[in-house]
């Protein structure tokens, strides 16, 4: 069904249709009411017109005597529009009577790819995988909600030239204690001492050498040893994954080992139509617009002259098997904001091959960094990157101590006394929300003490909002009331269902630009509206009427704030 900012909007196209066909209603936020329409000033311009004699005449023909109580002209030309309570809360029991609660699924479905976490094998996860892992996994939760085919894809870095020397690293430890070494999940450890020997002993590296040469060209046993390898690192991406309460599992990876046959014919191609240039003994393509320092001319290398291959060929070879072999319509990749060169260039020579057409979307959903206090990047004591696996664990403990404090100081707003699995959620849930609330173009401050508060925009204030609300049906013994139209007689009712009613439109919003602090706002904004409806609306009152009209709020807002946090990939406790 259409939301309410939708059917507004339509009523006042065809009004503003009656004065200048095909103008923008220019529909906004006001401070004045529920929503303004800005158009007159721009139509004003274009007839010779004043914009209030426009607004006048928009609102003369403006037919919504139906759902607004209020049209005001203001200003210059504003048209305020307040919408009618009775008109809300028919609006929200229709809403409140649906699974989907006013979402609809898409009118046309489409494959859709989302391309995030990407760790390497043998190397630990750190803090810098934490935004591609939980904004990618949070877009995929949502386009999966309006029915499109997603197509989780995990691209780990599991082939090149460092393989040689793990896999010999491997042999000289000898492959059980290896493989034992790198299932505790100290994968890092690992890595470093087979660099170390790479760099102390040329025949440790000449051997490293030739083990690359026989990967490459697929000798049996080099491939098992490099499976043991990729393995055990799967397995503790696995383990990371099960904590932070992602979507991704085994069948998601699609490494860069899966398109390595197919770099031959990437290149083959692009020489065939004639895009191919060679640079410094590279085989490169130059599309237009991208320049280097000097101005001049900036290559996409997709062969180097050593006749290998980096990352460029691999982007290209992806685009090319989802778009023809698994029909993508959209492609995301999560990733950083320094690649935005790499893929910008990358997009540019795929649609210049034609593997990329016009009617296919390929975005890069860049993002800031983890920075710590200092608003230096996020290290840990030793000023290494911060290990994933154990922020998470922090995360948990702090969250479990955060709770305690909190029921100690406040017990009796607060539901029963909260377990292990409570502590994980609120801790996960903390992190991720402090990561998706903030503007991914932005780097945030990494700050325990302000993302595990119970105030403020925070994990823990919405999952305690969720969690009290269901506490008022438990402990009051009420049942949830079939959805009926509420009163909104009090302010603070009807500004709590125009919030819930603005829910399928924030959810809209967030994946026009596929920017999830978008969502995150709302859902805060329902916590706070809610917060504020049920400090001056006591709900279990002896008028029958006035108390299933409160529930009815009650158990729309729980199942907002529960359906969105989930779309976030956060859990909502029942009790805190």
């Amino acid at each position: 069904m259409d939301d309410v900012r939708t059917v507004l909007e339509r009523r006042l196209e065809r009004a503003f249709d009656a004065v200048r066909p095909g103008s923008d209603p220019i529909l906004r936020s006001s401070g004045r009411a529920d929503l303004q329409a800005n158009g007159s000033i721009a139509v004003a311009k274009a007839l010779g017109k004043e914009p209030a004699d426009v607004a006048r005449q928009v609102v003369e023909s403006l037919d919504v005597a139906d759902i607004c109580d209020e049209v005001e002209i203001s200003g210059n030309g504003f048209i305020n529009l307040t919408y009618s309570s009775d008109y809300l809360a028919e609006r929200l029991a229709e809403m409140a009577r649906e699974e989907r609660l006013g979402i609809d699924l898409a009118e046309v479905p489409e494959v859709v790819i989302v391309d995030y976490s990407a760790p390497n094998v043998a190397k630990e996860m750190h803090v810098g995988h934490l935004r591609t892992t939980v904004i990618g996994d949070a877009l995929a939760r949502m386009l999966g909600f309006l029915g499109h085919d997603v197509r989780r894809e995990n691209h780990i870095g599991d082939w090149g030239t460092p393989f040689g020397m793990l896999i010999e690293h491997l042999v000289d430890l000898g492959e059980e204690v290896g493989a034992r070494e790198l299932s505790t999940g100290d994968l890092s450890s690992f890595y470093q001492q087979a660099r170390a020997s790479f760099d102390a002993s040329p025949d440790f590296a000449e051997r490293s050498r030739r083990r690359v040469v026989l990967l490459q060209s697929g000798d049996e046993e080099t491939l098992r040893l490099w499976w043991v390898l990729v393995g055990e690192s799967v397995r503790y991406f696995d383990a990371v994954y099960d904590t932070l309460g992602v979507l991704l599992t085994d069948d998601d990876i699609v490494g860069e080992s899966f398109y390595n046959d197919m770099l031959a014919g990437v290149v083959d191609e692009l020489d065939a139509k004639g895009l191919l240039v060679v640079h410094d003994g590279a085989r490169c393509v130059f599309p237009p617009g991208f320049t280097n320092r000097d101005g001049d001319p900036l290559p996409l290398i997709v062969q180097k002259s050593d006749g290998g291959y980096g990352y460029a060929s691999t982007d290209l070879a992806a685009i090319r098997h989802r778009v023809q072999e698994l029909g993508a319509k959209r492609m995301l990749y999560v990733v950083g904001a320094p690649q935005a060169q790499h893929f910008q260039m990358c997009f540019a020579v795929a649609r210049m091959a034609g593997w990329l057409p016009d009617d296919v979307e390929a975005v890069h959903v860049s993002f800031g960094s983890v920075l710590g206090t200092d608003h230096r990047m996020l290290a840990s004591r030793t000023g290494g990157a911060v290990k994933l696996v154990e922020l998470l664990d922090e995360a948990i403990e702090r969250a479990s101590t955060a709770i305690e404090g909190r029921r100690a100081a406040d017990p009796n707003n607060l539901a029963e006394v909260s377990d292990a699995e409570t502590a994980r959620m609120v801790g996960i849930g903390a992190i991720k929300y402090a990561d998706l609330s903030t503007d991914r173009v932005r780097d945030y401050v990494f700050d325990w003490d302000r993302m595990l508060a119970f105030e403020g925009n925070t994990g823990p204030y919405l999952q305690y909002a969720y969690a009290r609300i269901r506490s008022i049906f438990r402990r009051g013994e009420v049942p949830v009331p079939t959805p009926s139209p509420p009163l909104l007689a009090d302010p603070h009712e009807r500004a709590l269902a125009l919030a819930l009613l603005w829910f399928p439109i924030a959810l809209r919003e967030t994946l026009a630009t596929y920017s999830p602090h978008r969502l995150c706002g709302h859902l805060f904004e329902v916590a706070s509206t809610f917060t504020a409806f049920y400090e001056n609306c006591r709900v279990l009152v002896d008028d029958e009427r006035v108390r299933e009209s409160r529930l009815v709020l009650c158990d729309a807002s729980a199942r907002v704030l529960r359906l969105g946090l989930s779309l976030l990939g956060i859990d909502a406790p029942e009790r805190m």
